[in-house]
């Protein structure tokens, strides 16, 4: 049974830092890309980045690049997401996900950016 749980979000200033984090199971993480997609309030999902399977390859939305940097660590069936430079419109519940749009995907952790 394939599960992602993401953790990390939070209340964060604007220009502030978050990690999120994303633990798998129940498939062979290794050898899947892996995406991040965020919904914002009001809004529909939204493509944020996506990492190959050895994370050699990485995109990232041109809403984000620059300041968000997707990583995975295969030993530990984890996927990252560091977030710098945190602006009010990143404001949105992130999602870690096996397919770019996000059929499969965990529950969600909740970034608000505000001071």
């Amino acid at each position: 049974q394939v599960q992602l749980v993401e953790s990390g979000g939070g209340l964060v200033q604007p220009g502030g830092s978050l990690r999120l984090s994303c633990a798998a199971s129940g498939f062979r993480f290794s050898t899947n890309i892996m995406y991040w997609l965020r919904q914002a309030p009001g809004k529909g999902l939204e493509w944020v980045s996506l990492i190959g399977a050895h994370g050699d390859i990485t995109y990232y939305a041109d809403s984000v690049q620059g300041r968000f940097t997707i990583s995975r660590d295969n030993a530990k069936n984890t996927l990252y997401l560091h977030m710098n430079s945190l602006k009010s419109e990143d404001t949105a519940v992130y999602f870690c996900s096996r397919d770019k749009i996000g059929a499969v995907r965990g529950k969600g952790t909740l970034v608000t950016v505000s001071s």
